[in-house]
């Protein structure tokens, strides 16, 4: 057990700083000859983490890659060691506060942080991660380096009046990168870029992005992404949605807020670098003649707002989930696990509260469900008219009852007929008809609904400039909660504790779920992101039916983009088509002669097939029909049948080849 005056490796502790779930922090100093001795912080695994090899690894890898870094506006490390079995490291003890405290203490006193310094900060921290991003290995490779978790409770301000940045325990190179876990999920809430929403690759524009978000929100005054519910605030980074900077009552310069929108923009190769913010806050401080040091202004405002001594307890990363952070869990963060919902007692849960239902076709059910009643309502079998009875209570219309407002008030939920008239496009859906269709859509920048019926179950698809917005559909296997289920993100006991309180979340199981702690925001944004494109790729599968097209209709749902470009998702359509189906589409074009298309919608690299396919569409030049080109392929050059039909329906479908 340590507690103050034990020994920890050569470091005798003063007393513990903080500790998270799996580390923990102590103030610490170490003695030397003739009375010297130094003070740091050291953080431990907690006993009960040390068993787990995979933090053990995680934690080890933290010392390896802090031991390489050395910049004034990095927390530095001393040491790394291992007592008794138990691993620690021993660091920099920051005397003074975190930014994220600072920028609260100046919000409650309705203030923000002054002009110059707000750049001096953040210039600061852009060169710590300039140094950070270009570091190399020992054989002079770029590591490639992303800290991941760039936040204002990682920027810690000391006493004398300068940044240091803290906290790689998350950090990746490009090395670690290609063994991490896609699914991941690392990062505070509020402060991850777009990229790192959706799980895409990162680099060091990632942490440009946040740290340009830590910038807009110190001249702000306010939150930019944050506030609200968890996955409205992932939906806005997503969407890089500016709207609360644009509408900011304080007065911003121009040339600040340029810089800020180039730093959030949404595609990282349009961001500058951490040398290129730098250089440019440099330019903007030149330009308006203020120093370049605005130390002393700072220490100013920390004195102003009595920040410039504190407590050790006070030093730490705020509201930090994970346990390498350099100061763990505080009484902040479990406030917020209370506010949220992420600690939720069963005792808390709402009881099964049930329905008699009247169906349009007469039927009459008992006992329903609360989430069985969101299924009809949601899949079209329950209409806003029916006859709905709650338990212990008279009978009401199915579109008064408050617990099912969203499902009425949403066109993408309703299945009227109403919504497809005066269609533009109309047909029948056989052996691979839909795909040419989709193409068409996508390459005239269509906004619109598409509407799918076989007699059995319906799908809409609301595409927004050519590209699937929102599916809705009414197969049950295509449900939120099964999908999840399904896809091992959720236990079934998880999922049956968040449709027990669905109606306290108006029937939304994701806002459940969360709220419940059974997911984190961005494990529910991926997993419905995932479910929406697994929706619409289904649609290819059709083989008989209607579609129906109409324009101009939006969801008015919250949505989740599918995030590949449309080529490329055009190409995993076609390969989720059934082979008889590709054969009965390719039939009836087997005489025609192809050739190289004079105009094609887009090019061949644009649709990322595989070698296999674009060596066949590489062979349509003109002297040979589709039939002999498909023998050709197959059996002298050993081309695999499908994947040549799947390259010539491709070729066609997307008029990447002429057929005459």
């Amino acid at each position: 057990m340590i507690g103050p005056a034990s020994l920890l490796g050569s470091y005798l502790i003063e007393g513990k700083l903080g500790a998270g779930g799996m580390a923990e922090v102590y103030a610490a100093k170490r003695a030397g000859p003739h009375g010297f001795f130094k003070r740091v912080a050291v953080k431990r695994i907690l006993p009960s983490a040390a068993e787990d090899p995979a933090f053990v690894r995680m934690f080890i890898d933290e010392a390896a890659l802090a031991a390489r870094l050395s910049h004034p506006n990095i927390v530095q490390v001393f040491d790394f060691g291992e007592d008794e079995g138990e691993l620690y490291i021993a660091m920099e003890l920051v005397e003074g506060t975190s930014l994220g405290r600072l920028g609260r203490t100046l919000a409650a006193r309705d203030e923000v942080v002054p002009l110059n310094v707000a750049l001096y900060l953040v210039a600061q921290a852009a060169r710590a991660l300039d140094y950070a991003h270009r570091l190399r290995d020992d054989h002079g490779e770029p590591l490639g380096l992303v800290h991941r978790d760039v936040s204002p409770g990682n920027l810690l301000v000391t006493n004398t009046g300068h940044l240091k940045l803290a906290d790689f325990g998350i950090a990746r190179t490009r090395v670690a990168e290609a063994h991490t876990d896609s699914n991941d999920l690392r990062g505070k809430l509020g402060y991850m870029s777009p990229e790192q929403v959706q799980g895409l690759p990162l680099d060091g524009k990632s942490d440009v992005f946040t740290l340009c978000v830590i910038f807009a929100e110190l001249l702000m005054g306010a939150s930019l992404f944050a506030g609200g519910a968890q996955l409205d605030v992932l939906l806005r980074i997503r969407d890089t949605d500016l709207r609360a900077l644009d509408r900011c009552q304080r007065q911003i310069p121009s040339d600040v807020s340029r810089l800020l929108h180039l730093g959030l923009r949404a595609k990282p190769s349009e961001r500058p670098d951490a040398r290129q913010l730098a250089q440019a806050i440099e330019s903007i401080c030149t330009r308006r003649n203020m120093p370049l040091d605005a130390s002393q202004q700072l220490c100013q405002v920390l004195a102003r707002c009595e920040l410039a001594t504190v407590e050790p307890h006070e030093l730490g990363v705020e509201g930090a989930e994970r346990p390498t952070s350099l100061f763990g869990h505080g009484p902040q963060t479990q406030a917020l696990e209370t506010r949220t919902g992420a600690q939720v007692s069963p005792l808390d849960l709402a009881p099964h509260r049930t329905y008699g239902v009247q169906l349009p076709d007469g039927r009459r059910l008992a006992s329903v469900q609360f989430p069985e009643l969101v299924r009809l309502a949601a899949t079209g079998e329950l209409d806003a008219q029916s006859l709905v009875t709650p338990e212990r209570n008279p009978a009401r219309l199915a579109g008064e009852l408050p617990e099912l407002s969203r499902v009425f008030s949403t066109p993408a939920l309703q299945w009227s007929k109403e919504e497809i008239s005066r269609p533009r496009l109309r047909g029948d859906l056989s052996a691979a008809t839909l795909l040419p269709v989709v193409h068409s859509l996508a390459q005239n920048r269509e906004t619109g609904v598409l509407y799918l019926e076989d007699g059995q179950r319906r799908k809409k698809v609301y595409f927004v400039d050519g590209r699937p917005d929102f599916v809705a559909s009414t197969t049950r296997a295509e449900m939120l909660g099964q999908y999840l289920v399904d896809h091992h993100v959720c236990l079934p006991m998880e999922l049956d504790m968040a449709l027990a309180v669905l109606p306290q979340h108006r029937g939304r199981l994701g806002d459940a779920l969360v709220n419940l702690g059974v997911l984190r925001p961005v494990q529910l944004y991926r997993a419905v992101a995932s479910q929406v494109r697994g929706r619409y790729l289904e649609a290819f599968r059709w083989r008989r039916g209607q579609f129906v097209y109409v324009r101009d209709r939006q969801s008015r749902e919250e949505t989740y983009p599918i995030e590949q470009d449309t080529q490329v998702l055009m190409r995993d359509a076609c390969m989720a088509l059934h082979p008889s189906e590709l054969e009965a589409a390719l039939s009836p074009l087997w005489e025609k002669v192809v050739r190289p298309a004079q105009q094609p919608h887009a090019a061949l690299p644009a649709y990322q097939v595989p070698d296999a396919w674009r060596w066949v569409i590489e062979q349509a030049r003109g002297d040979q029909t589709i039939g002999s080109l498909f023998a050709r392929c197959t059996s002298q050059s050993g081309v695999d049948a499908e994947d040549a039909m799947r390259a010539l329906f491709l070729a066609i479908s997307f008029r990447l080849v002429d057929a005459a």
